[in-house]
C-alpha cells in the first residue's frame, strides 16, 4: 500500500493529539502512536504508567488493543511520537506487537526516515514460527 504525504500528516496529527492524553506522572515521558489500517481507519494509543513501573503500558499496546476492539485488520503505516512531537522508535516488545498486527512491509516513521517493519525487526519471530517449529505430535 502506498502511503500519501497527506496520510503521513494525518498520522502525525493523530499521534500528537493522543500523546497529550498519555498518563506519565512518573517518567514525564508521554508517547502517542497512530496507525493506518488496511481499511483506511486510523487507530491510536498512548502510554499509561503505573506506580509499580514495570506494568505500565506502552502507547503501542493501547493502539493494538484499539485495533482489535474496532474490528481488527492489519497495520499499513505507523507513526510514534514523543512529548515533543519527534519520531520515536518503539521498544522491542512493541516492535513485536506491530509485527503481529502488520506485515513485513508495514511502514513506520523513524528518526532516520520511513522504514518497513522488516528493516527495524529483521529475522522477526512470528505466528508462523509457532506452527513451523512446534514439536511433532
Amino acid at each position: 500500500m502506498t502511503i500519501s504525504e497527506q496520510q503521513w500528516q494525518e498520522l502525525a496529527q493523530a499521534a500528537n493529539k493522543i500523546m497529550t492524553m498519555a498518563y506519565a506522572p512518573y517518567s514525564k515521558f508521554k508517547v502517542g502512536v497512530a496507525g493506518l489500517m488496511d481499511d483506511g481507519r486510523i487507530v491510536v494509543g498512548c502510554n499509561v504508567e503505573n506506580a509499580s513501573y514495570g506494568i505500565g503500558l506502552c502507547a503501542e499496546c493501547g493502539m493494538v488493543s484499539a485495533i482489535h476492539a474496532s474490528g481488527g485488520g492489519k497495520l499499513s503505516a505507523v507513526t510514534c511520537v514523543d512529548q515533543h512531537g519527534n519520531s520515536l522508535m518503539p521498544c522491542g516488545r512493541c516492535r513485536q506487537l506491530l509485527w503481529e498486527n502488520g506485515s513485513p512491509t508495514t511502514q513506520i516513521t523513524t528518526p532516520e526516515g520511513i522504514k518497513t517493519l522488516q528493516e527495524i525487526l529483521p529475522q522477526a519471530f512470528g505466528p508462523d514460527d509457532l506452527v513451523e517449529r512446534r514439536e511433532a505430535r
